[in-house]
């Protein structure tokens, strides 16, 4: 892995979340849990690069994400989509019932920050977690937002400054 400055980071931010998914990884060495994801953005807020990440209140990351100070936004070559489908280990499993770790053969890399990672990834964002809030009913203006939430279960957004930067 070659750690590289923040400016450097190849690739269009739209198509790598939204078509080619990501995982973001919450915890440290003592228990973390990594989830994908098609929901997030990078760019500048308060002087620094950050990145935004959405987890709904019944994913298992969420608690690991929500106790920690750090997190990773990782991405990977093609050859791994079948690991991050919504129906596939990272997608559809949860870290609850399944070593993801074990089903997948990722290799987990513990960052100075103690966040986690994966060797395997072609690109890595390690952040420090900045801000946590939930989406609220009552702050929905366009109808067909708030009907994606028929249950309520409203995600909660994480802006992390972004730390460090490592491609493969």
């Amino acid at each position: 892995m070659k750690k590289i400055n923040v400016s450097e980071i190849q690739g269009n931010i739209f198509k790598m979340v939204g078509e080619q998914w990501m995982l973001i990884t919450g915890g440290d060495a003592n228990g973390f849990n990594s989830m994908t994801a098609s929901w997030g953005g990078a760019g500048i807020l308060w002087g620094k690069p950050v990145a935004h990440c959405y987890v709904r209140p019944q994913r298992y990351t969420r608690g690991f994400m929500d106790a920690g100070d750090t997190f990773t936004l990782t991405f990977y070559p093609e050859k791994y989509r079948e690991l991050m489908g919504f129906n596939a280990i990272f997608g559809g499993r949860s870290g609850r019932d399944v070593d993801k770790v074990a089903e997948s053969g990722f290799t987990p890399v513990i960052y100075a920050s103690g966040a986690v990672g994966y060797e395997e990834a072609e690109l890595t964002l390690v952040c420090r977690k900045l801000y946590a809030d939930d989406f609220k009913a009552e702050n929905f203006t366009a109808p067909e937002t708030a009907g994606i939430y028929p249950q309520k279960d409203y995600h909660r957004f994480y802006i992390g400054e972004i730390l460090e930067v490592y491609t493969n």
